[in-house]
C-alpha cells in the first residue's frame, strides 16, 4: 500500500515528518537541503521518484518566505525528477489570515501563495484549519483542510473541570467552537472582536452565560497571544471562574505570547504540532500530534492511486 510512496521532510517540522513516517512504518525520503551564504536554497534529491507519488512535509510557519521558498523548491525537484504525483502538506498554510483587501491597495497574499504552490507543480495539498476555509476557492488544484478538532478533544476531555463553556473568539471561529462543544456536551460562548491592525485587536464583550464558569478558549492559531490575553480579561471581567484553558491547532508564540499567556487564571493551554516546538521559558503547553491523522490521509491518497 505505501511500495509506491516517498515522504519527504523540510526542515519546517522535521519532527513531525518522522513522527507521520514511523505511523506509516517508513523511512524518510533522502534529500539534501542547504543554503549558500545569501540565503538561497538548494534542495537534491538521494533517490528517485520517477513515477511515485510524492509527499512533502513542509509547513510554511515562520520563517514564512523561506519556509514556503523551501516547500516550491522541494516540489520543483519532484516535477523535474519526474514524480507521478506530488502531494504537499503543510499543516500550517502561512498567509492565510490575508484572503481579502482591507483596503483598495493590498496584496491578497493568501491567492498569491496558492498561485505560487500551483506554479510549482503541485497537485494536491493537505493542511489543517485554515483561518480561512474559503482560502480553499484560491486553488485549481484539490485542497484537504482538516481539522485537528478530534485530537485536542481528546486531550480536552481529560484534563477539564465541569461546566466549562467554550469561548470562541470570534465569529469566525464558531463552527470549531461549536464541534468541540458537542464533543465536550456543554455549551457555547463569542466575543465580540474588531481588529485594529496586524498585532492588534479590541474584545468588547461577551455573548453567552459564563458567569461562575470555567472557560475555554479555542483558536486557530495563537501568535502574540495579544487576542487571548485580551479575552482573558474580559471573561473575567464578565465573572467567568478564574479558571482558563487556551487550545489551538497552531501555536506559533511569536514575539511576547509568553507574557501575554503568563496569567495566573491560566490552568492549561493545549496547542499541536503542526508547529515545530519553541523553546519556551515559561510556558509549558501541552502539544498533542497530529501524525496519525497525516498518516491516515496519506494511506487514504495512496489506496485511491493504486
Amino acid at each position: 500500500m505505501t511500495a509506491n510512496l516517498k515522504l519527504f521532510a523540510g526542515t519546517g517540522n522535521s519532527e513531525l515528518a518522522r513522527a507521520v513516517a514511523d505511523e506509516l512504518k517508513i523511512d524518510l525520503g533522502g534529500c539534501a537541503i542547504a543554503r549558500f551564504p545569501d540565503g538561497e536554497i538548494s534542495v537534491r534529491l538521494q533517490e528517485s521518484v520517477r513515477e511515485r507519488q510524492v509527499f512533502i512535509l513542509q509547513p510554511t510557519s515562520p520563517p514564512v518566505d523561506t519556509n514556503l521558498i523551501e516547500l516550491l523548491a522541494f516540489a520543483d525537484v519532484c516535477r523535474r525528477s519526474s514524480a507521478a504525483q506530488i502531494v504537499a502538506i503543510a499543516p500550517y498554510f502561512g498567509y492565510a489570515r490575508s484572503d481579502k483587501r482591507q483596503g483598495k491597495r493590498q496584496a491578497i497574499m493568501a491567492s498569491l501563495a496558492a498561485n505560487l504552490v500551483e506554479a510549482a507543480g503541485i497537485d494536491h495539498l493537505i493542511t489543517f484549519d485554515l483561518h480561512a476555509p474559503q482560502i480553499e476557492g484560491f486553488f485549481h488544484i484539490p485542497v484537504d483542510n482538516l481539522t485537528a478538532v478530534d485530537v485536542l478533544l481528546s486531550a480536552l476531555q481529560e484534563n477539564l473541570p465541569p461546566e466549562t463553556v467554550v469561548v470562541s473568539p470570534d465569529s469566525g471561529r464558531i463552527p470549531m467552537a461549536m464541534e468541540l462543544a458537542r464533543g465536550l456536551n456543554t455549551s457555547v460562548a463569542v466575543l465580540h472582536k474588531q481588529r485594529q491592525n496586524g498585532k492588534e485587536t479590541d474584545v468588547t464583550h461577551v455573548i453567552g452565560d459564563i458567569k461562575d464558569k470555567p472557560c475555554l478558549i479555542i483558536d486557530d492559531m495563537i501568535s502574540t497571544g495579544g487576542t487571548i490575553a485580551t479575552s482573558i480579561d474580559v471573561l473575567l471581567q464578565a465573572n467567568a471562574r478564574p479558571q482558563i484553558f487556551i487550545a489551538a491547532t497552531h501555536g506559533l508564540l511569536m514575539e511576547n505570547a509568553e507574557d501575554n499567556l503568563n496569567h495566573q487564571s491560566v490552568r492549561g493551554i493545549f496547542i499541536t504540532d503542526t508547529i515545530a516546538a519553541k523553546q519556551l521559558d515559561r510556558l509549558q503547553p501541552q502539544r498533542v500530534s497530529i501524525a496519525p491523522l497525516i498518516a491516515q490521509a496519506i494511506q487514504k491518497m495512496s489506496i485511491q492511486s493504486n
